[in-house]
């Protein structure tokens, strides 16, 4: 498990692989806090492109960094899941508050 960064004029993409799951999450999520802040980035884009397993810790992440980016005035997107995490996105709600796009561009484009 492994993320990287790139930023788009205020936006944070935060290209997460491997896993995540609950041997990670705490990693993850401090990571990113550390690079959103560091890069004071308005909002925060999830890429999935190369995560192949989330559980609910994963959602766990998602949320926490939701409420830290929605206290900055920020929205946050997902790009780039595949058909089981996005029924996982989809069965846990977060589907309401958080959008999902087919790519990068798309998400900047919307945020």
């Amino acid at each position: 498990m492994g993320v990287k960064f790139a930023k788009k004029r205020d936006t944070l993409i935060a290209k997460i692989e491997g896993e995540l799951d609950h041997h990670v999450a705490e990693s993850i999520k401090n990571v990113i806090d550390e690079e959103y802040e560091k890069k004071s980035c308005k909002n925060l884009i999830f890429d999935f492109k190369n995560v192949n397993f989330m559980d609910s810790s994963g959602i766990g992440v998602i949320i926490g960094r939701y409420k830290k980016v929605k206290e900055n005035n920020g929205k946050v997107a997902i790009v780039n899941s595949n058909k089981q995490l996005h029924k996982i996105i989809e069965v846990s709600g977060l589907l309401r508050i958080i959008k999902c796009y087919n790519d990068i561009e798309e998400a900047l484009k919307e945020i």
